[in-house]
């Protein structure tokens, strides 16, 4: 029986989310102090996995999150399929009153099965589970990595989740995430299944709270 084990995490925080400012993938911003204090904890606690590869998004908050497993020499590739959500035209703003009515009405539409929907100027989460799949694609067409890393996106992250675990994708808001939290997948390449063992896991941040 052939398997892959999976660990995906979503980035580090910015300053963005800290302000609850869109991102997308159209605002390509750094980790903080924090996102940068998240990614050292996650290193610590996960450095003896002994990752075959990493996969990060075309967004250099991934990379940052992922920086210190790199360093110790560990091949990463990035693929754009696991860039967040494009948001259009909201991107790099606070969301205001008017704004919120603009996403309750979307989200509201993705989660009555209306996922063919776009954001204003950008994508729709149909949009987003087609280029994810060419990237999982890639990640699955190399057996020899039984164990990888890959860092991605909040929403882009409960997109795939919802496909990787065939469920529709008006499912998305059930899966929980936040900062640097942790979906540990395996996938069975006989059954052509996907697992979840852990999900949206912080307990390596426990560190940062008690520091």
């Amino acid at each position: 029986m052939q398997q892959k084990t999976i660990y995906l995490i979503r980035h580090g925080e910015t300053d963005f989310n800290r302000r609850g400012v869109v991102q997308g993938s159209g605002v390509d911003s750094d980790l903080n102090t924090m996102g940068r204090a998240q990614a050292m904890a996650f290193f610590q606690a996960y450095q003896h996995v002994g990752f075959d590869k990493i996969y990060i998004s075309g967004l250099k908050r991934t990379f940052q999150t992922v920086e210190p497993f790199i360093d110790l020499g560990i091949p990463f590739e990035k693929l754009t399929g696991l860039n967040e959500i494009s948001w259009g035209v909201m991107e790099g703003k606070v969301p205001g009153n008017i704004d919120n009515e603009y996403y309750r009405n979307l989200i509201e539409a993705w989660a009555s099965g209306n996922t063919a929907v776009p954001t204003d100027g950008g994508e729709s989460p149909d949009q987003v589970a087609a280029r994810q799949k060419t990237a999982i694609d890639v990640i699955l067409s190399h057996p020899g990595e039984t164990t990888v890393l890959v860092a991605m996106h909040g929403r882009a992250m409960r997109i795939l989740l919802c496909w990787l675990t065939k469920q529709p994708l008006s499912a998305m808001d059930n899966f929980e995430h936040s900062n640097l939290c942790l979906y540990k997948l395996c996938y069975d390449y006989d059954s052509q299944t996907f697992t979840i063992e852990l999900a949206n896991d912080t307990a390596h941040l426990l560190t940062l709270a008690m520091a």
